[in-house]
């Protein structure tokens, strides 16, 4: 009885976020693969036809943004930072080019012999991108994450080594070209 286990159930919560990382991640980096493939200067128009100003630096902006950025959502690097650009090009998203189209991404027109006709997308998608970042902000990235790993690294790294005139325990240290420190488990260093 899967659903009524507590036990099996908080075990597999941990790994809830794996999903959200793996479809922002890849679909940011989708958009901006694709990006690139049709050529960077399709996009600069694109922009520039938006009334967006310094259209080549923002299309590539929005570019890297979108390749760093979900590749950084799918190793979990630096995701809080990151949220916030790649956020903003949803948001941007959302309010020049998705927003006239209505809510509904996937809008069927009709059915031809050779397949679906769709019309334009609405934002549905950039909103469900947004709430995506949000639950991984709130919630926390889950396992496998790099961030964690790098957390776990630098709780196991040395401790620094003081420099003349630091201070240990509120006096100074320094003697000459020599400082001693005591740390807190009481070991001194020379």
């Amino acid at each position: 009885m899967l659903f009524f286990d507590t036990r099996r159930t908080q075990k597999l919560n941990r790994y809830a976020p794996l999903p959200l990382r793996l479809i922002v991640g890849y679909g940011f980096m989708a958009h901006g693969w694709a990006k690139l493939m049709k050529g960077p200067d399709a996009f600069v128009a694109i922009v520039h036809a938006m009334g967006v100003p310094a259209p080549f630096f923002m299309a590539w902006l929005t570019i890297l943004i979108e390749l760093f950025g979900g590749c950084a959502v799918l190793l979990v690097i630096l995701i809080v930072p990151l949220s916030l650009p790649m956020a903003a090009v949803l948001l941007v998203a959302t309010f020049t080019v998705h927003l006239p189209f209505g809510f509904t991404s996937i809008k069927l027109m009709a059915i031809t012999p050779s397949g679906p006709q769709f019309g334009p997308p609405g934002y549905e998608t950039d909103l469900l991108y947004l709430a995506c970042l949000a639950a991984l902000i709130m919630g926390g990235p889950g396992p496998w994450a790099a961030d964690n790993e790098i957390a776990k690294w630098l709780r196991k790294a040395p401790e620094p080594l003081l420099r003349r005139g630091s201070l240990v325990n509120g006096q100074e240290t320094a003697d000459g070209d020599t400082v001693t420190a005591r740390f807190e488990d009481g070991r001194a260093s020379r």
